[in-house]
């Protein structure tokens, strides 16, 4: 049975696939003591199609970034989900790093983050709630749109 953090992600038509596997020699997460890092996710879909391609400014709209964002932190909860075995062991989301892949005048990186953000809060409330960092990149793997990484307090 799912717990209540999925519970709240299927009331938002969110179900959790299977967590994408590293495409370089890196691991997807690692735990050290209550913290748990998670590398950055890029915005696949669960078929392994990009949400996103390009940049923002560049063809690439805040509403599709934000969108991308989301992806991307679908797949953050993915990996979690991986590493815990239940979403509902993460005691605070405590910091997202965004990498928005831009062109060099896009200034709106902070409203694209907003996508994974916001979702963190739908899915744990004031738990969910974060430091962050926004930056623009010139490129992202597979020209990704946008891609995030987390760390999480885990019981």
């Amino acid at each position: 049975m799912a717990g209540t953090v999925e519970q709240k992600l299927a009331e938002q038509g969110i179900k959790l696939h299977e967590a994408p596997t590293p495409v370089a020699n890196y691991v997807p997460f690692v735990r050290t003591g209550n913290l748990l890092f998670v590398s950055g996710q890029v915005c696949f879909d669960p078929a392994g199609k990009l949400i996103a391609k390009g940049k923002l400014g560049a063809g690439v709209s805040i509403e599709e970034g934000a969108a991308a964002a989301r992806g991307c932190a679908v797949n953050l909860l993915a990996q979690v989900k991986a590493a815990l075995g239940d979403l509902d062991k993460v005691v605070r989301v405590v910091r997202l790093g965004g990498f928005i892949n831009s062109a060099p005048d896009f200034l709106d990186g902070p409203k694209v983050l907003n996508g994974a953000s916001d979702l963190m809060v739908t899915a744990f409330g004031d738990k969910g709630r974060h430091a962050r960092t926004t930056v623009g990149v010139a490129s992202l793997p597979a020209d990704a749109a946008v891609e995030v990484e987390g760390v999480f307090e885990v019981a």
